[in-house]
C-alpha cells in the first residue's frame, strides 16, 4: 500500500499525523507528508482511517 498526501489539497489540519503517526507528519512547511512508503501491513488501517478523516480528502491510497 502507498499512502499519497496532496500538497495542494491540505489544509495542515494534522488529523491524519494523530491518527497515523507512524506514516504521517506535518512538516516545517505545515503540511503532512508520507514518511512511510510503502505503508507497513500493521498501519493499513490507520491509514484507512486517515484518508476517511480528512476534511478536505487530500489522502489517497494506492496499491504498491
Amino acid at each position: 500500500m502507498k499512502a499519497i498526501v496532496d500538497g495542494d489539497l491540505c489544509i495542515g489540519c494534522e488529523l491524519c499525523a494523530d491518527t497515523c503517526p507512524e506514516v504521517f507528519r506535518m512538516m516545517d512547511d505545515g503540511l503532512s507528508h508520507v514518511i512511510a512508503d510503502p505503508v507497513p501491513e500493521d498501519q493499513y488501517d490507520c491509514v484507512q482511517e486517515a484518508a476517511e478523516i480528512c476534511p478536505v480528502t487530500a489522502i489517497s491510497v494506492a496499491s504498491a
